[in-house]
């Protein structure tokens, strides 16, 4: 099976043409968001969040779920700085798409994921009705704790928002060609 390099794609790639779905991940140290879309319907819908355990069982988790939701590719979002310049999570961030590449052996993406939190947070708020809670931590930065009346966390919204600009992108490509 052919391997897309860890870069926007700019071409529906030939697995995700079959019937199957696409994953989008929102990449964090302790939490996965979770996003899923039909290749053919292509309608992107939040789906969980993966609270990270280690290296090896996250991956074993990932791996589980791409089989029993036939995944034929993975949408990764790529967190840049501001500016576009690579941070160290987007470091780290490559380094997980480059495992998942390897372990679970799907066609992986790397999609600008700049101010999808924002978004995240914006929908639930807004869109969804729904009241987030926020914490601030040490470094004087807030963080979501929890949403408080429903079953999604920004975590899974903003993988959600990742995996719909990716399909848009797409679309927007094959009515150019």
């Amino acid at each position: 099976m052919k391997q897309i390099p860890a870069k926007t794609a700019t071409s529906r790639p030939a697995a995700a043409q079959k019937h199957g779905k696409i994953l989008a991940l929102d990449y964090g140290l302790a939490r996965i968001g979770l996003a899923l879309a039909d290749s053919e319907a292509r309608i992107a819908a939040p789906h969980d969040t993966l609270e990270r355990v280690n290296r090896n069982e996250d991956m074993r988790r990932l791996r589980e779920f791409v089989r029993e939701h036939h995944v034929q590719q993975i949408v990764v979002g790529l967190p840049l700085r501001l500016d576009g310049t690579h941070g160290d999570m987007a470091e780290e961030t490559t380094r997980f798409a480059s495992r998942l590449r390897k372990q679970i052996g799907v066609p992986v993406v790397m999609m600008d994921e700049r101010l999808t939190s924002w978004e995240a947070e914006r929908i639930l708020e807004e869109e969804l009705g729904r009241r987030i809670t926020h914490e601030t931590t040490h470094d004087g930065k807030r963080k979501l704790i929890r949403n408080t009346q429903g079953k999604y966390t920004a975590d899974a919204i903003a993988a959600t928002v990742i995996l719909r600009e990716y399909l848009s992108r797409e679309c927007n490509t094959e009515e150019i060609a």
